[in-house]
C-alpha cells in the first residue's frame, strides 16, 4: 500500500526534527576545546563536566518514555526541542563555569527528550510505510551536524565569538522545529491499540543487545564528539579552522552511508549492516591510534563513520519492530543506553586521556566498536508476545 499524503506529511516533519537535533548536538559539541579554553578548564575538570549532559539527558529519556506512553511524543517534542536549541545559545554565552553548568542542564533534559521523540516519531512513520525508513532519518541528522560543523569552522575563522555563534545557528533551528511539530504523527497515529499489553510492561532479554550495541557505539561517538576537537588541538596541533573537522568528518561519512543505509538493509539485512558496520568502525578507531599526521586522522575519524553510521539507526528500528504496539517502551529503554555509552565513552576515555594520553586514550572505543559484531545477531528483531494483563 502506498503511503498517503498524511504518512508523507508525517515523514517530512520527522525529516525536520532530526536536522534540528543534528545542527544542535553539532554546533555545541564541536566547539569543546573552545569552551575548555574559555573557562579555563583541565582534562579531568572537561570529563566531569561533559558528564553531565548524558546524565540529565538519561533522565529526560525516561520521562519523555512515560509521557509519551500516554500523551504521544509529538507533544513532547514541541516542548523540549526549542528548550534545547535556546539551552545551546546560553552555553555560549555563559560567563563563568555554574552558568554552563545551568545551561547543559537544560540542554540535557532537551537532548534525551527530543532524542526519545523523534526515533518514537521515526518508528511510527517506518510502521505507517511498511518498510526500512529509519537510516534516512538519520541521514539527516548528519548532514544537520555537517551543516553545524562547518558553520563553526566559519565562526571560528573570522573571530565570532561563542554566544553570537551559537545563537546564529538556533534561531533558524526553533522556527523550523515548532513549524514541523504540528505535522508529527498524532499519539492516535503513532501508537496501535493492543488491549492484551499490560501498560509499562516489556521483557528486557529481547533488547539487551540492542541496548549494549548502542551503549557501545556510543561510547565511539562521544569519544568522538566530546574528544575530537580536543584530539585536534592537542595532539594534532591543528589550527583552529581545523579543529572542528573530527566530528565534521567523522559526520560527513556517516551521512553519506546514511543515505543509501535503508536500500542496503532491505537488500542485506540489519545483522549483516550492523556486522559490517562495526568491523569497519573498528579500523576506523585503529587508524586514529595510529594517524601520524593530520590527514590520516581525518581519514580515521571518516572511516569510523562510516562503521558506527548504520548502528544507531538499526537498533531503534529493531526496537519498533520488538514492540509492534507502538508504546515507545522498547524505544526509550534502547535510548536510554545511549546516554550509558556516552557517559562511560566521557569517563573512560577521559579518564585515559588525563592519565596518559588522548590518541591511547582512543583504544578503548576501538575494543568495545569490535565487540559489536558479536552482538550483531541480536538485530534480527521478531515482535515480543506482549504480557497478559
Amino acid at each position: 500500500m502506498a503511503p498517503s499524503p498524511r504518512d508523507r506529511q508525517a515523514r517530512l516533519a520527522t525529516f525536520a526534527v532530526f536536522f534540528v537535533q543534528g545542527l544542535t548536538f553539532a554546533t555545541l559539541l564541536t566547539q569543546v576545546a573552545a569552551l575548555q579554553e574559555k573557562h579555563r578548564l583541565s582534562e579531568g575538570e572537561l570529563t566531569l563536566l561533559l558528564l553531565v549532559v548524558p546524565v540529565i539527558a538519561g533522565v529526560g529519556s525516561v520521562l519523555a518514555g512515560a509521557l509519551a506512553a500516554r500523551y504521544g511524543s509529538r507533544w513532547i517534542l514541541r516542548a523540549v526541542q526549542p528548550l534545547a536549541c535556546v539551552a545551546v545559545a546560553l552555553c555560549g554565552f555563559a560567563a563563568n563555569v555554574p552558568l554552563l553548568i545551568g545551561a547543559l542542564v537544560l540542554f540535557g533534559i532537551g537532548l534525551g527528550g527530543v532524542d526519545a521523540g523523534m526515533n518514537m516519531q521515526g518508528t511510527a512513520v517506518e510502521r505507517r510505510y511498511a518498510r526500512p525508513v529509519m537510516t534516512s532519518f538519520h541521514a539527516l541528522w548528519s548532514a544537520a551536524a555537517v551543516i553545524g560543523a562547518g558553520w563553526a569552522s566559519l565562526a571560528a575563522d573570522s573571530g565570532l565569538t561563542l554566544g553570537p555563534t551559537f545563537t546564529i545557528a538556533m534561531v533558524p533551528g526553533i522556527a523550523i522545529s515548532l513549524i514541523a511539530s504540528y505535522w508529527l504523527c498524532t499519539p492516535a497515529q503513532e501508537h496501535v491499540e493492543n488491549t492484551t499489553r499490560a501498560p509499562g510492561r516489556f521483557p528486557w532479554a529481547p533488547i539487551l543487545p540492542l541496548c549494549l550495541a548502542m551503549a557501545f557505539l556510543y561510547v565511539g561517538d562521544s569519544s568522538i564528539s566530546n574528544f575530537g576537537s580536543v584530539y585536534f588541538d592537542k595532539i594534532m596541533l591543528s589550527e583552529a579552522w581545523l579543529v572542528p573537522w573530527a566530528l565534521g568528518a567523522y559526520q560527513a561519512t556517516t551521512f553519506l552511508v546514511r543515505v543509501g543505509g535503508d536500500v542496503a538493509v532491505r537488500r542485506f539485512g540489519p545483522v549483516a549492516i550492523v556486522r559490517t558496520g562495526a568491523v569497519v568502525a573498528t579500523l576506523g578507531f585503529l587508524a586514529i591510534v595510529a594517524a601520524p599526521s593530520e590527514a590520516l586522522a581525518i581519514a580515521g575519524f571518516a572511516l569510523t563513520g562510516v562503521g558506527l553510521s548504520v548502528i544507531a539507526p538499526q537498533s531503534f528500528s529493531a526496537a519498533g519492530r520488538l514492540d509492534p504496539a507502538g508504546t515507545g517502551i522498547a524505544i526509550a529503554r534502547v535510548n536510554m543506553f545511549n546516554y550509558v555509552g556516552f557517559i562511560v565513552g566521557a569517563a573512560l576515555v577521559g579518564g585515559i586521556a588525563d592519565a596518559a594520553d588522548l590518541r591511547i586514550a582512543f583504544i578503548a572505543p576501538l575494543v568495545l566498536a569490535a565487540a559489536i559484531i558479536v552482538l550483531a545477531r541480536g538485530f534480527d528483531a521478531r515482535p515480543v508476545s506482549p504480557p497478559l494483563r
